[in-house]
């Protein structure tokens, strides 16, 4: 995720709060204890009075009960007969009718993967995924991984002036290169699937007027054009006995000796892990660089024992996740926290705030990669749903701060007080990560 989220929220642009709170966002008085849905610059502040005063707090102009304490938000996600992920991928904006005819007219179809499914479709359909995330396909793709964040790394610390982006230079590409490969896309394509990645992102997540959407909606057709390419030329190649070696190929091979699995429900499986698979991973990337540069003592921890990294990696999704908030929809009348949720009521459970519980987590606005609990987050959810690629994503991360320590253990942040996180409402993505390797000033 990178600075199209920012672009995703008009208010950015315009100065105003989509949501009319009654401190600020974008100037415009808040009330809720300064909590602002769409303001990820800094919202723990936000998040630890929503836990101390009103962990369970409906927001009228969102309209969505706001969770916020540990205990609450992984007893919601582990409960899924009543707490339903239907909404999980509901746009946050209705589409407006010029979008909505240019989607329908250009056969967009596309439904979740599998975070928005619910049982027993849910559970038939994971079960026939999870069977491609193995061991073995994750220990194939980590030599190229390596190669490309070594090549990188190499580009951008040739930079004259010893200034880069880590986020545009490095974390951008190691993702999203290693996601399309896995679907069998050649790197080639990159910049055209972020463009469409982009769409996705503002589409569901943003809060656009009907005309910005209709960019966006003629984006979305082309990806879920380009997934159901993708499953017609799997079949071809499985018709033609060629091999196509990888997930869509894959899937497609077990349909034909009957795995219960659709096209549609394939080119789905596409058009989720496209977006999911590369653009939360560039943010836990380029978060973990962020937060280890921002604390020098636990870079440094690093350089000297870099066995210590897949803690550093846990501590920086508890510290500082790529996903702060998802949404779940009550199927019945229930209760959150001692808080009455009527049927049908949308809720937004906040994993970004619990995972600062002082009661899970001693000291927990203080950056530990020597946390002992730290792996306790719920930045990949809990329950059933809980995040299918999250190993592929850790490795990713420890490979490139492998790298890096080894390339470049003097990198340092630049302004680091000024780095700015894009309006979204469950998304924190940092628009920069600007760095330095040159002498001190």
């Amino acid at each position: 995720m990178t600075a199209q989220f920012a672009l995703a929220h008009p208010a950015a642009a315009t100065g105003q709060c989509p949501v009319a709170h009654g401190a600020s966002e974008h100037g415009v008085p808040t009330k809720n204890h300064g909590y602002a849905p769409f303001a990820m610059t800094d919202p723990f502040p936000s998040y630890a009075a929503l836990r101390e005063n009103e962990p369970v707090m409906f927001d009228e102009e969102l309209g969505y009960f706001i969770v916020s304490r540990y205990d609450d938000v992984k007893a919601t996600f582990d409960n899924w007969q009543v707490f339903s992920s239907e909404n999980a991928q509901a746009p946050v904006r209705p589409r407006g009718a010029a979008a909505t005819t240019i989607m329908n007219d250009g056969g967009f179809t596309a439904y979740s993967g599998l975070s928005a499914r619910i049982p027993p479709e849910h559970t038939r359909l994971r079960a026939i995924v999870q069977k491609e995330f193995t061991p073995r396909r994750y220990k194939k793709l980590e030599p190229t991984i390596r190669e490309n964040t070594a090549r990188l790394l190499t580009q951008m610390l040739s930079h004259p002036d010893a200034r880069g982006d880590f986020l545009k230079d490095v974390a951008v590409d190691i993702p999203t290169i290693t996601i399309l490969g896995l679907l069998g896309v050649g790197p080639e394509m990159v910049a055209t699937y972020k463009k469409w990645s982009d769409s996705r992102a503002a589409m569901t997540w943003g809060d656009l007027t009907d005309d910005e959407q209709i960019p966006h909606a003629h984006n979305l057709v082309d990806y879920w054009t380009e997934c159901l390419r993708l499953v017609k030329n799997a079949h071809d190649q499985l018709e033609n006995n060629e091999n196509g070696d990888n997930l869509v190929f894959d899937l497609v091979q077990a349909q034909s000796t009957g795995s219960e699995i659709s096209d549609h429900e394939i080119a789905s499986v596409c058009y989720s892990l496209l977006f999911a698979g590369h653009e939360t991973t560039t943010t836990l990337i380029s978060n973990t660089i962020r937060e280890l540069l921002a604390h020098p003592a636990e870079w440094q921890k690093l350089i000297d024992d870099p066995s210590r990294i897949p803690t550093a990696i846990d501590e920086t999704l508890r510290f500082s996740p790529s996903i702060v908030g998802w949404r779940r929809k009550a199927l019945e009348d229930t209760e959150i926290g001692g808080v009455k949720i009527p049927a049908g009521s949308n809720i937004l459970l906040l994993m970004g705030s619990a995972n600062r519980d002082p009661g899970t987590f001693e000291q927990p606005e203080t950056f530990d990669i020597n946390r002992v609990n730290a792996r306790n987050h719920l930045s990949f959810g809990f329950g059933i749903h809980y995040c299918l690629g999250n190993m592929l994503a850790k490795m990713q991360d420890k490979i490139v701060v492998e790298e890096t320590l080894k390339a470049a253990p003097g990198l340092r942040l630049i302004d680091t007080e000024k780095i700015e996180f894009g309006d979204n409402l469950s998304f924190r993505a940092p628009t920069s990560v600007p760095v330095t390797w040159g002498e001190n000033k």
